[in-house]
């Protein structure tokens, strides 16, 4: 609250607050969803705090921390065994997306968070927090995809080729066929839609800048 007055006398009392996006609930809905845990980290009073989580749904508070104290919690999270992305927008927010395993800054917020990111959201939205995870997720199926059957492919083909079982022209065909399988199992994901937990039947183009991919790859079955 802020007071203005002038002669000195009480003129007007004006009251200042964040407003609460109205598609953080949701965000949050789907990060549950995906299998993530939720924690509300500020710097904000305790009673503020609480009343954001409550309004989005996150029941795991923790407030009043200054920039040094966001990633501390950070790294007593980690400390427990657990895998952390961290998403944030300003200054006081980047020493903790530089300690966490994922680090996504929002491409609205500041330059420091930006650099000390892994992920760059091109929407100041916590919508593409899901979107990116779930994304992340694909590329990774994808990837173990290819390769389970490029490894399995070489393995069964290259020794009868050698022996002399595999006509060459044989071979030659199913090496293509295989460089066609894992482009076209990797086009597949062209077809994914933010905002819906599947594929969609039209491509999008939204990306992001991206880093940490051991981190992502580890939050496939691990809350953050």
């Amino acid at each position: 609250m802020v007071f203005a007055g002038w002669d000195g006398q009480a003129r007007g009392l004006l009251v200042v607050a964040d407003m609460v996006k109205p598609t953080s609930a949701e965000a949050v809905a789907r990060l549950r969803g995906i299998g993530l845990r939720p924690v509300l980290l500020t710097g904000d009073n305790e009673r503020a705090a609480r009343a954001v989580g409550g309004a989005v749904g996150i029941s795991e508070v923790i407030a009043g921390v200054l920039p040094a104290g966001k990633a501390a919690a950070v790294r007593r999270l980690q400390d427990a065994g657990r895998m952390v992305a961290m998403a944030g927008d300003g200054v006081n927010d980047a020493a903790a997306l530089a300690q966490a395993d994922l680090g996504l800054a929002m491409g609205t917020g500041t330059d420091a968070a930006i650099e000390a990111s892994d992920l760059t959201l091109v929407r100041g939205d916590l919508l593409a927090v899901p979107d990116a995870i779930l994304l992340s997720r694909r590329t990774l199926a994808t990837i173990k995809g290819n390769m389970f059957w490029a490894f399995g492919y070489n393995t069964a083909a290259i020794p009868l080729a050698a022996l002399g079982f595999l006509n060459p022209l044989i071979a030659g065909a199913a090496m293509a066929f295989s460089s066609v399988f894992v482009v076209s199992n990797s086009l597949r994901l062209r077809r994914f839609q933010p905002g819906r937990f599947g594929y969609s039947q039209h491509p999008v183009t939204r990306t992001g800048e991206s880093g940490s991919r051991a981190a992502r790859s580890r939050l496939r079955h691990q809350g953050a």
